[in-house]
């Protein structure tokens, strides 16, 4: 007898039918941070246990992921023989596969359940497959993503919400931001000298009480009526996880603290001021050694809008963009030179702009690299003095044991061990360090560590906007880069490149010449070869240790950087996306250079936009002294004989910048 044996299906609601939503103004998003005031301990308590069962979830699912991942490069036979696709399928390397794996992990357990929910897991999966997909395939270079790894738990700082549905009243699955601007500005406003005076120890917004009318008639023609929730709440700003996957247990409510500061107001009403563009809401905590659990949390609010910009921001773009100039930028290890010219040749004159490290700022990240070295030292001295039998004795420490050992005297007790570590004859260690036992001062110590290299990460971005928006208002939003690959420098010169941040400025350069309309296009080095070019077109080949430019054609001298970033202004395309397609128009170079003859030589031999006034937290230009000073030190013969009427004197706009219509808009950098 044969019994059939029918396999269930798996039930869907099948596809969409409705018209699917689209992101309004092109998918144009902006995230503010808003800082939550956290200060139950049972709160905090339920926080933590969110983001550890959260971090299981994503472990077990990268886990998942890299075990699939292996066998897909494995299999490259059947690869070959029935196609990639078809491997995959097999495997489950797709989103939905990767899904159904955090269902099962989150089901199969009997303490996630209490803290996470399905959505939760359900996007967890899909920040998971992100990384797989940047893995298998290859984006537009050419170029993938190594394999996945997995984590450490510390580095997990942020569990990504589900975004709101637009079309469906009232749903919003994991967390929301209740309540509105004015509510909050109705709270904690006092009337007195500011117009919003938010507590340190802010209290949890509660649910409205009662009942309130659905907007439906019932047949006796009265207003229907239901029990108030959290869509109903006018009053101030606070992020919701409603319920959680457990019902018995209350909503998560964290109060919302928004920047109070001067000059802050606007910002905030632009992105809080209409909640229909409100999408999503990411949970994210942040290494702080002084509070209370070692961590402070955010909500990274993503609005359906463009980010915001002050008045002052946008007039400095929009002088950026009636310039008329075409630029070029060298990036180096140690500095960063731009160079313009007017766009059509005619009038004006070129001017020069090199980026370099100010002394106070060497002295604050010497500094800090002290610091920084410090904390390692310390962190080494905890871990060894709690794992003393991990470690052997220092050659010191073994000659003075060995010298008490020979007089007869008592061994001393070594508290801090300083030789090797105990490892095996290929020199693993015996004990992974993941096993070692930490005191509490060196959870401390780590995150003060994490916290000052955040805090210096931060610093870096600051004024790497600070200078990109200084050199578009002086150059122009459309300039030209080599494409360099920064990242290989680092094997030569990390030092030096981790404190200049090139890469970093030419990144905020390409943000700020979007930003005012224009673009940094990267040309490639094989096809242009700028530092092995003259403007008058002749190839001078010269070393990495040559730093000055001497062309015996046409008599032109002048600083290495300089001469190519002239040259970069030169730089025509044959696509603009395509870097390998750019050449360069020495006829056009050859004819800037006849024309600005005097004021050319001198914008190649230094800076032409100092500028004395240095703002905190900002690089400046490297200047002379008298320049730094604000002073004009009397020039030689020799300068006074090249000097023509149409030459800008020096000095002349060592100044700060004029934002105000028909001032000088050149800007130059502190």
């Amino acid at each position: 007898m044969v019994v059939e044996v029918v396999q269930k299906q798996r039930r869907s609601r099948g596809k969409n039918k409705a018209p699917k939503w689209t992101k309004p103004d092109d998918g144009v998003v902006s995230v503010m941070v808003l800082p939550l005031a956290v200060t139950d301990p049972g709160d905090l308590a339920r926080l933590r246990k969110l983001f550890g069962a959260m971090w299981s979830i994503k472990r077990a699912v990268q886990r998942d992921a890299r075990a699939k991942v292996d066998a897909y490069w494995t299999a490259y036979r059947e690869r070959g023989r029935d196609g990639a696709k078809a491997v995959r399928q097999r495997l489950g390397l797709s989103r939905e596969s990767l899904e159904r794996c955090a269902y099962r992990h989150l089901e199969d357990s009997a303490h996630l359940k209490h803290h996470a929910s399905k959505a939760l897991a359900m996007h967890m999966a899909d920040e998971v497959w992100n990384g797989v997909s940047r893995h298998l395939f290859s984006d537009a270079t050419g170029h993938r993503s190594g394999r996945p790894k997995i984590g450490r738990p510390y580095d997990f700082t942020r569990i990504p919400g589900r975004a709101r549905s637009h079309t469906t009243v009232n749903k919003w699955e994991t967390f929301r931001l209740a309540g509105t601007l004015a509510g909050h500005l109705t709270a904690y406003a006092d009337g007195g000298p500011y117009a919003l005076m938010q507590p340190r120890r802010m209290p949890k917004p509660t649910v409205p009480y009662g009942q309130v009318p659905t907007g439906k008639l019932t047949a006796a023609g009265t207003a229907r009526m239901r029990k108030a929730t959290w869509w109903d709440h006018t009053g101030p700003l606070a992020v919701v996880f409603a319920g959680g996957p457990d019902s018995h247990r209350a909503d998560l409510v964290l109060p919302v603290r928004i920047p109070q500061r001067p000059g802050q107001w606007k910002r905030v009403q632009h992105f809080l001021g209409n909640p229909d563009h409100w999408h999503k809401v990411d949970l994210v905590r942040r290494r702080k050694a002084s509070a209370p659990s070692g961590w402070v949390y955010e909500a990274h609010l993503m609005v359906l809008s463009p980010g915001y910009s002050s008045p002052t921001v946008r007039r400095m773009r929009e002088q950026a963009a009636a310039l008329n100039r075409v630029g070029g930028v060298d990036g180096n290890v140690s500095n960063l030179s731009v160079v313009s010219f007017p766009a059509l040749l005619d009038g004006g004159t070129p001017i020069s702009t090199e980026i370099t490290l100010a002394d106070t700022e060497a002295l604050k990240l010497e500094k800090e690299a002290r610091k920084r070295r410090g904390r390692a030292r310390a962190l080494e001295r905890s871990r060894r003095a709690t794992n003393t039998a991990q470690y052997g004795l220092s050659k010191r420490q073994a000659v003075r044991a060995a010298r008490r050992s020979e007089n007869g005297l008592k061994p001393k007790a070594v508290h801090v061990p300083g030789g090797a570590r105990a490892a095996r004859s290929n020199g693993v260690p015996k004990q992974a360090y993941r096993q070692d036992r930490l005191s509490g001062s060196y959870r401390e110590t780590r995150a003060r560590q994490a916290e000052a290299a955040t805090s210096a990460a931060e610093h870096r971005r600051h004024r790497a906007r600070l200078v990109a928006r200084q050199i578009i208002a002086a150059h122009g939003p459309v300039l030209v880069v080599e494409d360099c690959d920064i990242r290989t420098w680092y094997r030569l010169w990390g030092k030096r490149l981790s404190q200049t941040t090139p890469g970093m400025l030419i990144a905020a350069l390409t943000v700020e010449c979007k930003a005012a309309g224009g673009r940094l296009m990267r040309a490639s080095t094989w096809s242009t070869a700028l530092s092995q070019h003259c403007l008058c077109g002749e190839r001078i080949r010269k070393t990495l240790r040559d730093r000055d430019h001497e062309c015996p054609a046409c008599g032109l001298v002048g600083k290495r950087d300089l001469v190519s970033a002239a040259l970069a202004a030169f730089v025509r395309f044959t696509d603009v996306d395509d870097p390998k397609s750019a050449y360069l128009d020495t006829a056009l170079s050859r004819q800037a250079q006849i024309t600005y003859t005097q004021a050319l030589e001198e914008a190649l031999r230094e800076s032409t936009t100092p500028s004395p006034n240095i703002l905190p937290g900002a690089g400046r230009v490297a200047v002379p002294r008298q320049h730094r000073l604000g002073t004009s030190a009397p020039r030689t013969a020799e300068q006074r004989g090249r000097t023509t009427p149409d030459e800008t004197p020096r000095g002349a706009h060592a100044g700060t910048f004029d934002s105000r219509p028909g001032r000088n808009p050149q800007l130059t950098l502190w």
